[in-house]
């Protein structure tokens, strides 16, 4: 099992120290990638229904947030080992072919660490203040993949779909993980699931969609057959598609209950995560998103640093 640590592009700890002294952490820790959330801008009011939130809400604070790409460029010159997760970038935000070429510089300029981790979104009033097309975002989201693909693996790129259209074009630098950027589907609907199965290396849901709820090692057991069968079904091997798995709650040394009255994975003493990872093993998750973060920037090192100490050396050992 790989870990990550998830983080979020505004709040209190999202600053050059912040951001510098987490990454440093987490790898000292054992950790494996690091993520990082995507908006470019906040709406001052909307309408739209956040789908990780039983209520639909979501608090977009004062507006203030870090771009996506360029906080994952900063965090590449501060680490070393680190793999770095767009967890989601929201794809129809930026032109494809600017987007394609950010991406493959923070490839390059980390020497293969880069995750595209993608989705098509979900706040509308954000896609209409950036002149995105939010009806159509979702077929949107998979030309725009499929233009990505061609930039960096073609010697003369060229698309032309009902949102991008490009030909005439030379693209480099190319990135350096054979001329692709492995790509993680978030996102638990069906459109977002077959979307891993045409586009994606990876599945990535997260543990508080509202539909479907995926919060035990059973429900997400169940996802990922369904998804092997939406593979086969497509002809592709289901083995050639991973699933890493969001843990959206903080994760808390006292237990806690979720849903249906069981303990809440990742809650609880270390043996208790050590078997949450065991059997979110068994259900076929192969990496793990963990949310660490607390209030301020030293308790969520100490806490990054406990989990690497009582969790992630114990599953190696074991």
């Amino acid at each position: 099992m790989k870990f990550g640590v998830t983080t979020f592009t505004r709040g209190p700890l999202a600053t050059r120290e912040g951001y510098h002294a987490i990454a440093a952490a987490a790898e000292k820790a054992g950790f494996d990638f690091i993520a990082v959330n995507d908006h470019v801008v906040v709406p001052t009011s909307f309408e739209s229904a956040y789908p990780y939130n039983p209520e639909g809400k979501w608090n977009g604070g004062e507006g203030f947030c870090f771009d996506q790409l360029a906080t994952l460029a900063f965090l590449a010159s501060c680490t070393k080992r680190l793999q770095l997760l767009t967890a989601v970038m929201v794809v129809p935000h930026r032109h494809p072919v600017l987007a394609a070429k950010m991406l493959s510089t923070i490839d390059v300029l980390s020497q293969g660490r880069l995750l595209l981790g993608v989705g098509a979104g979900w706040l509308k009033e954000e896609f209409e203040i950036l002149g995105a097309p939010f009806a159509g975002r979702g077929r949107a989201t998979d030309e725009y993949i499929e233009a990505f693909k061609e930039l960096w693996s073609k010697e003369r790129p060229a698309y032309s779909g009902e949102f991008v259209k490009f030909d005439n074009v030379l693209f480099a630098p190319k990135p350096v993980q054979g001329g692709k950027v492995p790509i993680w589907v978030g996102g638990e609907s069906g459109p977002a699931m077959r979307r891993v199965v045409k586009l994606g290396d990876v599945w990535y849901p997260g543990s508080n969609s509202r539909d479907p709820l995926l919060d035990t090692p059973e429900r997400i057991g169940g996802a990922i057959a369904k998804l092997a069968g939406m593979a086969k079904a497509a002809g592709r091997d289901p083995k050639t598609v991973e699933t890493a798995y969001s843990v959206q709650w903080p994760v808390s040394w006292t237990a806690e209950r979720a849903a249906d009255g069981s303990r809440r994975v990742f809650t609880g003493s270390a043996a208790d995560m050590a078997a949450d990872t065991a059997a979110l093993a068994k259900a076929g998750v192969s990496q793990l998103g963990m949310q660490l973060l607390a209030s301020s920037v030293g308790e969520t090192c100490e806490r990054i640093e406990r989990f690497g100490r009582d969790v992630l050396a114990k599953v190696a050992r074991d």
